[in-house]
């Protein structure tokens, strides 16, 4: 027993502590193997591009100071690339923290917020932590065009009077699926103006060829959007930690009164602003993500596993019974995806795309972990 979680905010006591994706150094220590491969988290295998690595290295010498507090450079450079003024911009450590502070800036106890089920980890957690209830709407069904995503007439519906948030992925977080522009759409459109919608589109890069809209156009027909994005992605800056949202002058004015100042780096802050001028690693990224997807899809379908279309830079394998014997044995195999059941997918593996060798790595360890007994 927590001697101290008594004292903690009523949200917290029942929460638990989210779970990353395992290291390679953590699987090799406790199996005994080298040489082990991370495909669990949707990192970039290409990493930062040439632009970012050049900003990194001259950003080392001014590491001693404090970040400009505002983040203005990289803000004027986001607000430029939309088209919008910088007063709507907000930085986020990544735009996980910007999750959590739309959490912490409008929920409270007594108040609700809805999200799809099957959705981003996050969105449950950071409701509970602000002691607000979370609604879940129910997703597409397993047969659906886009199985087990988010049901647009579903979120529309959980919305009631003491709603305040409304959460959707586009594409979703561990499932790939994605709303079209009639879809998402519809779904603004029926939202009352006083709930805030967050639309996280960290996989905006990786989607947008798939015809996935971009809502960063939108936010002037829907003055209660927010749109969230990450350099963490597409951009291969997972480890600096920098994102952002955009968004309707007063609802950055709200989030920038509770963002701390200094929350993106130095090296961030260059490095982020120097990804947005590296077109070519950019579409490096996304033909290696495209034909990564079309391979690991094939590969899976040979061993009898469904993975349907992907708008993501991973897929969602369905094993047809407990994922997580395959998942240890591919561990083994020194091979790290990620097992879903903390998403309600006890039978699911969530595999991020890799390099060509690194794809064709995994499935030849899928073929061996599929013969282990459940």
């Amino acid at each position: 027993m927590n001697r101290f979680l008594s004292l903690a905010a009523p949200g917290l006591r029942g929460l638990a502590p989210y779970v990353p994706g395992k290291p390679p150094e953590t699987v090799e220590r406790e199996l005994g193997i080298r040489g082990s491969i991370k495909l669990a988290s949707n990192e970039n295998p290409l990493g930062p591009g040439p632009r970012s690595r050049a900003a990194l290295s001259a950003a080392i010498a001014n590491v001693g100071h404090y970040p400009d507090g505002s983040g203005h450079g990289l803000r004027a450079r986001i607000a430029h690339r939309h088209g919008l003024d910088i007063a709507q911009v907000t930085l986020g450590n990544g735009s996980n923290e910007i999750l959590v502070m739309l959490a912490e800036a409008f929920l409270v106890p007594g108040v609700e917020a809805v999200h799809s089920q099957h959705a981003f980890a996050v969105y449950p957690s950071a409701i509970q932590a602000a002691g607000a209830t979370g609604r879940e709407a129910p997703a597409f069904p397993p047969g659906h065009p886009q199985p087990l995503g988010h049901d647009p007439a579903a979120l529309a519906a959980a919305i009631g009077a003491k709603t305040r948030l409304l959460f959707v992925a586009n594409p979703n977080n561990p499932t790939g699926t994605w709303l079209d522009e009639s879809q998402l759409d519809g779904l603004l459109r029926a939202v009352p103006p006083e709930v805030i919608v967050v639309l996280d589109e960290a996989y905006h890069e990786y989607s947008a060829p798939r015809g996935v809209p971009d809502a960063a156009n939108w936010l002037e027909r829907h003055p209660n959007l927010v749109v969230t994005r990450t350099f963490s992605k597409a951009y291969g800056l997972a480890g600096l930690r920098a994102g952002y949202a955009i968004s309707h002058p007063d609802l950055a004015d709200v989030l920038n009164r509770i963002r701390q100042p200094f929350n993106v780096s130095v090296p961030a802050l260059a490095a982020a602003a120097a990804a947005f001028d590296d077109h070519e690693h950019l579409a490096r990224t996304i033909a290696l993500n495209r034909a990564g997807l079309e391979r690991l899809r094939e590969g899976l379908a040979r061993l009898r596993i469904s993975a349907p279309p992907s708008a993501g830079n991973f897929v969602l394998a369905d094993i047809g019974r407990a994922a997580k014997p395959v998942y240890q044995a591919l561990l083994r195999e020194g091979v790290i995806v990620r097992p879903l059941e903390n998403y309600g997918l006890p039978n699911h593996l969530r595999i991020s795309t890799g390099t060509d060798e690194q794809v064709e790595r995994v499935l030849a360890a899928m073929a061996i972990a599929v013969t282990v007994p459940a």
